[in-house]
């Protein structure tokens, strides 16, 4: 075994309590536990946490459930038609490193950023947004998840009601209730949010707080209709409320999507938007760097949290992410994400017709890396799911996307985090076997 494996496995069985390592001594088998040792009694927090939950319009309970069956890594030899982020031989992880590699020697590298992140990758962001954004309007952040959380947290206190598309992303719902906030549905079709039940919504509940994903949408894949984008400002900046642009998937475009229009935020001189947009999804789940763009005096409140909660975001990271986009690796890397995105997507919609006709299929998106399936009345979504994991295939159901109740049961797929166009077409073979049982049952 190489050193690297031996220190690995030592550093495991040290995390599990089996052994002890001693610097300049070695590795020693650690004291065996106490049977005998008594047991602590934490019944009493069941109270303590929940004292005041009387006195609170939303629990504090919090249900990251769906959130974490997207991050957890499915049983070995499971096809993972569920994950959120590309597959390591989707990921540039050579170039990463070598990014992280001439980041860590740049001078300063090491030391404390500005709160509001580093000029050059502010600059880089703005630029991506376009419009009249400019780099004083950018915050860097740790992650698309962490800027959904500090926009939400800024610009609506607990209790009050938030604005969301339905079906929309599980952790989205998942922030707005930890943060006691309200999720209301505002329904979207192929062409996104309709703008007429927006309007309706933010008189009916007086939200100031609509959030949406108006490019290739987590689940459906829809993208806002250019006759309803600047109807959906218009509507906000009308009842007074802030319009959170969720742009998380603006890097991951298939190779046939043609021109893509751009953010909202670019469209917005009035500060209506507040806009979220990262470098996870293309590169890697650990590289963990977003930014947040506002302008006017939100911006403050935005900054204020932000650096309440995490100070600022590492900078040998923020340097990193500087080498990486302004590598000639990054344009070929997104090209070629681009063109296997558009073959896994076409393998998996064939795949489908052929073997799963009695799903429907209402939208085939040019962007991002999932289907959104419609099961036959009448299905169960739970034992569907239960029994696909049975036949080796981890899918996601469509529960956990509506933040009231569903009017269909549904599916998502993801075709980014398996290894590639076979695996695609083994994993709708076993999700038929899985059909099989539960619809015909």
């Amino acid at each position: 075994m190489s050193p690297v494996t031996v220190s690995r496995a030592l550093a495991q069985l040290a995390a599990e309590g089996l052994v002890v390592t001693r610097p300049g001594a070695g590795a020693f088998r650690a004291a065996p536990r106490d049977a005998g040792a008594a047991v602590g009694d934490t019944s009493w927090q069941e109270v303590a946490l929940s004292a005041d939950s009387a006195a609170e319009l939303v629990p504090r309970t919090v249900d990251a459930s769906a959130v974490v069956a997207t991050l957890a890594a499915p049983p070995p030899g499971v096809v993972e038609f569920n994950g959120g982020y590309l597959h390591p031989s989707l990921q540039p992880e050579r170039a990463m490193a070598a990014a992280l590699s001439r980041a860590g020697r740049r001078p300063g590298a090491w030391g404390r950023p500005p709160v509001d992140g580093l000029p050059e990758l502010r600059e880089w962001f703005a630029r991506g947004i376009g419009g009249a954004v400019t780099a004083a309007e950018v915050l860097i952040t740790a992650g698309g998840q962490s800027g959904l959380t500090t926009a939400l947290r800024a610009l609506a206190p607990p209790g009050a009601p938030v604005l969301v598309e339905s079906p929309t992303y599980p952790g989205m719902l998942a922030i707005a209730r930890a943060a006691g906030l309200r999720p209301v549905p505002v329904p979207v079709d192929r062409d996104g949010v309709k703008p007429a039940l927006l309007a309706d919504a933010l008189r009916a509940t007086g939200a100031r707080v609509f959030v949406c994903q108006p490019l290739f949408q987590n689940p459906t894949g829809a993208v806002l209709a250019p006759e309803r984008r600047g109807e959906v400002l218009r509507i906000a900046r009308d009842a007074g409320a802030f319009v959170v642009e969720d742009d998380f998937v603006r890097r991951l475009v298939h190779e046939d999507s043609g021109p893509l229009p751009r953010p909202l935020a670019s469209e917005d001189p009035d500060g209506v938007v507040v806009h979220v947009c990262s470098l996870t999804k293309a590169t890697s789940p650990s590289f963990r760097v977003s930014a947040l763009a506002a302008r006017g005096p939100v911006l403050e409140r935005l900054r204020a949290i932000q650096v309440v909660d995490t100070f600022f975001v590492p900078r040998p990271l923020q340097e990193a992410a500087l080498e990486l986009v302004g590598s000639p690796a990054w344009p070929r890397h997104l090209r070629a994400v681009s063109t296997e995105l558009r073959n896994r997507r076409d393998t998996m919609t064939a795949a489908l017709r052929l073997n799963l006709p009695e799903l429907a299929l209402p939208h085939i998106p040019s962007g991002g890396y999932h289907l959104w399936l419609r099961l036959p009345d009448g299905t169960d979504e739970q034992a569907l799911f239960t029994a696909a994991l049975r036949s080796g295939v981890a899918v996601t159901p469509g529960r956990p996307y509506f933040s009231a109740e569903p009017p269909a049961a549904h599916l998502r797929l993801s075709f980014a985090a398996v290894a590639g166009t076979t695996e695609i077409t083994e994993g709708v073979r076993r999700l038929r076997a899985a059909c099989d049982e539960v619809l015909r049952a």
